[in-house]
């Protein structure tokens, strides 16, 4: 069964919803079947950030809060990451464009380090406080996910995997995603948000049933369908 992310790395709810969604399947007594596939989706693609502006200033500017107001959202969702066991230090992170991290996590994933790196970067941006912008930094995390250093900056020093993101970013238009998490299971079921773990199990156990059973067709009104059941045919 495959389970496809849609998520952005400056997104706090990403790597909180991935930390329930990884409680969940931890305890699925049919994990080793599950695909994990994370999609690329940026949350502002066009964006040029000037050096020195704080998330908090960003985040009061967009939403016509107050530096005050802004700092309080954070704390609340500082303290949602605290109880998924994540240490967030939202005062200090980066803004930073994201799309080449996202070239980075398709590099990783054709040697087999999707995960690695997925976990990585989310732990450098909100943990570290790290300039995922930086294509030098990106190398190292490289690096530190276990791929080649100088392949990873030789990939981000071009334009490689570029149609990869814009692939995964038409894909979830697609579907309708207007935002991030977002979590498709066996390409029927879907859960938007940083949803609680019950959520995501109940996901992976309808996901495994409908994939174990069929949805027959138009059976009741079929009359010219014929068919054979055991060793006889129906004339």
């Amino acid at each position: 069964m495959k389970v496809e992310i849609w998520s952005d790395f400056m997104c706090p709810f990403c790597y909180i919803g991935k930390r329930h969604f990884e409680e969940a399947l931890e305890r699925f007594p049919h994990k080793d079947q599950v695909e994990v596939i994370y999609r690329s989706f940026e949350l502002s693609p066009d964006a040029n950030y000037e050096p020195g502006v704080s998330m908090t200033e960003l985040l009061a500017k967009k939403y016509g809060m107050t530096i005050q107001q802004a700092e309080e959202a954070n704390g609340n969702v500082t303290e949602q990451a605290a109880r998924a066991g994540l240490t967030y230090h939202l005062d200090r992170v980066v803004p930073a464009n994201t799309f080449h991290a996202h070239r980075l996590v398709h590099f990783a994933a054709q040697h087999g380090k999707m995960q690695e790196i997925t976990e990585t970067l989310f732990h450098a941006y909100f943990t570290d406080v790290k300039d995922l912008g930086d294509v030098e930094l990106l190398a190292d995390l490289a690096q530190e996910a276990g791929l080649s250093r100088e392949e990873a900056a030789a990939v981000l020093a071009g334009n490689q995997y570029a149609d990869h993101v814009r692939a995964d970013e038409e894909a979830a238009h697609k579907i309708g995603v207007r935002g991030v998490p977002f979590f498709v299971f066996g390409g029927k079921y879907a859960v938007s948000g940083a949803q609680p773990a019950e959520v995501f199990s109940s996901a992976l156990d309808k996901a495994l049933e409908s994939e174990a059973s069929l949805i027959m067709v138009d059976e009741k009104n079929n009359k010219e369908g014929g068919s054979c059941r055991d060793d006889s045919c129906g004339i």
